[in-house]
């Protein structure tokens, strides 16, 4: 199972005091959210501007990342047991109906394992109990997943199978036209060093 985490960084709390400057379109867009904050209402340059003071650690923060992790470590191992890889600290096990379970994660996308289905979706229960209470958690479930621009296929027993065709393609789509593989190829041809043998029995470099 793949679990994803919307808005995650807005779970953990901001360790430190951080204002935000909401300038123009996204002041007007508060403002209709919540009128109350015209009484905050500054102009610079003839565009609305508030000044907030951040609670939840947010993206584009330094540290953000990290006060997701530490919110998710205290909730896997404080109150749930499981014990942090001493390698990889982004990888959780425990123990359950005497079977390792595993969770590792990158950021907010998580994978979820173990032998017993019902163990897997009893973990993701938890964790969207925990931290879907605004948006549920999006999960994919299956013997084929997408995972950090990889496709996982679980397919064949006793096999699993790593690709990454679609962010192969993706990347060939944003190649500028100038950098076309024809180019490149004479180019490189033109520019390589080629080693050949003299008639002397020595090696000589040709640039």
């Amino acid at each position: 199972m793949v679990v994803d985490f919307p808005g995650a960084f807005m779970q953990a709390d901001i360790d430190e005091l951080i204002h935000v400057k909401l300038v123009g379109d996204i002041a007007e867009l508060l403002l209709r959210v919540d009128p109350t904050y015209e009484r905050f209402v500054t102009y610079k340059k003839g565009k609305k501007v508030i000044y907030t003071e951040l609670d939840k650690a947010l993206y584009g923060t330094l540290q953000a990342a990290l006060l997701f992790w530490e919110n998710l470590v205290a909730f896997l191992v404080d109150k749930h047991g499981f014990k942090l890889n001493p390698y990889d600290r982004c990888v959780a096990n425990k123990q359950i109906n005497g079977k390792q379970c595993t969770i590792g994660w990158h950021v907010d996308d998580l994978k979820i394992s173990h032998v017993e289905n019902d163990v897997i979706e009893g973990i993701y229960q938890l964790l969207n109990d925990q931290y879907g209470k605004e948006t549920p958690l999006t999960v994919s479930r299956g013997k084929k997943h997408e995972y950090l621009r990889m496709t996982i296929d679980y397919s064949e027993d006793g096999k699993v199978k790593f690709t990454m065709a679609d962010y192969i393609d993706d990347l060939l789509k944003e190649i500028p036209e100038d950098l076309s593989s024809q180019r490149i190829t004479n180019q490189a041809a033109r520019s390589s060093p080629r080693i050949v043998p003299s008639s002397d029995g020595k090696i000589v470099v040709l640039m």
